[in-house]
């Protein structure tokens, strides 16, 4: 039962088995912990123990931690300050106050998702001008959204506008997640938070890839599959960059090849940070053809790309640093560190890797967070769903 503040948040780790009384007194031992009048939004993560309680708890929080706007989702693993809980039983949880912040939640659904006929649709369901909105916090049942259809819509009606959270997650065992808001427990749909007023969410998006050989253009393509880069069949300059690779970067790469997607062509170069990074579904020398996690389209340009423990430690701290070069001495007020469950102790081999690099960089920093089943953030100006990645959203202050 672990307690970390800063002047701006106070965040709280439960360990335990649910117990009413017991966490009533934890909860008011959290607020007393941020010196604060007033808690301007709190985050709750919980891990699939807890889920049959999740009401109760919610409703604690509320009263006891006078968490009046409360929201989050189930988490298979959870972050709680510097510390990532993998794969055991609990919660986190982390109350902010923001001076001069307006934070505001919605929920939506997948008929949400369908009844959509335009941007001023998903304007008027949050109530809310977009010249007033500084940034995104969602929460995602992966289950029974669709979240690629739903984040172009996104895109659509907030230009601009960063969106950064994740997909919930859950038991290995059932396919089930949590979306929290309030005192309410929805298995389905989403909680969207905007951050308005003297607030702002800035982040980083570490996708752990490093670019290798050079920048190819698609000549032809058709829905997931390349036929053709640089008017070569896909799957020979595949097999040509890595064998131009020296020997140690070859044994690094082998299982371990992405795509990277340029997002902005008009660049002159490109640099890690420009690319969306999608997956090698497959290829066929016989056909010269490439299956990829995504749609290509012909002139874009692409890049292969690596990942591995060592790759997505570089790609991190060189995200976290130019993150913190641009924010210059603008107060940081607390961060919500969405990773994917592919990443910590499975992929680097030692535990709290993610969001001990975010409190070194922004540290003290009250963060929150959980593993979930993809990642939303911003590449290039444009919000994308990821996987494998680490999506940090920073609440920043003017």
């Amino acid at each position: 039962m672990t307690f970390q503040s800063t002047e701006s948040s106070a965040t709280g780790h439960w360990s335990g088995r649910f117990d009413d009384a017991d966490f009533q007194q934890w909860a008011t031992r959290l607020r007393s912990h941020l010196k604060a009048p007033q808690v301007s939004l709190g985050l709750v993560f919980m891990a699939p123990w807890l889920a049959p309680h999740a009401a109760q708890v919610l409703e604690i929080l509320r009263v006891h931690a006078q968490a009046s706007l409360l929201v989050g989702c189930s988490g298979a693993s959870l972050i709680a300050g510097g510390q990532e809980i993998e794969q055991h039983p609990g919660l986190v949880v982390s109350l902010y106050h923001i001076p001069g912040a307006d934070v505001r939640a919605v929920r939506f659904t997948q008929a949400d998702v369908e009844a959509e006929e335009g941007p001023s649709y998903w304007q008027s369901q949050a109530g809310l001008d977009p010249e007033n909105v500084h940034g995104w916090l969602v929460f995602m049942d992966p289950f029974t959204v669709d979240g690629e259809r739903w984040l172009g819509q996104w895109n659509e009606a907030w230009q601009g506008c960063p969106t950064f959270g994740g997909m919930a997650s859950g038991s290995s065992n059932e396919q089930g997640t949590q979306v929290y808001l309030d005192g309410s427990v929805h298995d389905d749909g989403a909680i969207a938070v905007a951050f308005c007023g003297a607030v702002s969410l800035v982040g980083a998006v570490s996708q752990g890839c490093v670019p290798i050989g050079e920048p190819w253009t698609v000549t032809k393509a058709e829905g997931n599959l390349i036929h053709e880069i640089g008017n070569r069949p896909a799957y020979e300059v595949l097999a040509r960059t890595f064998n131009e690779l020296p020997r140690a970067e070859q044994e690094r790469a082998q299982g371990n090849l992405m795509l990277g997607l340029v997002t902005n062509e008009y660049q002159e170069e490109f640099r890690r940070g420009d690319f969306l990074i999608r997956n090698l579904l497959g290829g066929d020398p016989s056909t010269g053809i490439l299956a990829v996690g995504a749609r290509p389209r012909m002139g874009q340009s692409v890049q292969f790309q690596c990942r591995d423990a060592a790759t997505a430690t570089e790609d991190m701290i060189q995200t976290l640093r130019r993150v913190r070069r641009t924010l210059g001495e603008r107060p940081v007020y607390g961060g919500c560190l969405c990773s994917c469950g592919g990443r910590g102790v499975r992929l680097f081999g030692t535990p709290h890797h993610d969001a001990a690099l975010a409190q070194r960089h922004f540290g003290p920093l009250g963060l929150a967070g959980f593993f979930g089943n993809g990642e939303i953030g911003p590449v290039g100006g444009r919000n994308y769903l990821h996987g494998y990645a680490a999506s940090l959203a920073l609440m920043v202050g003017k």
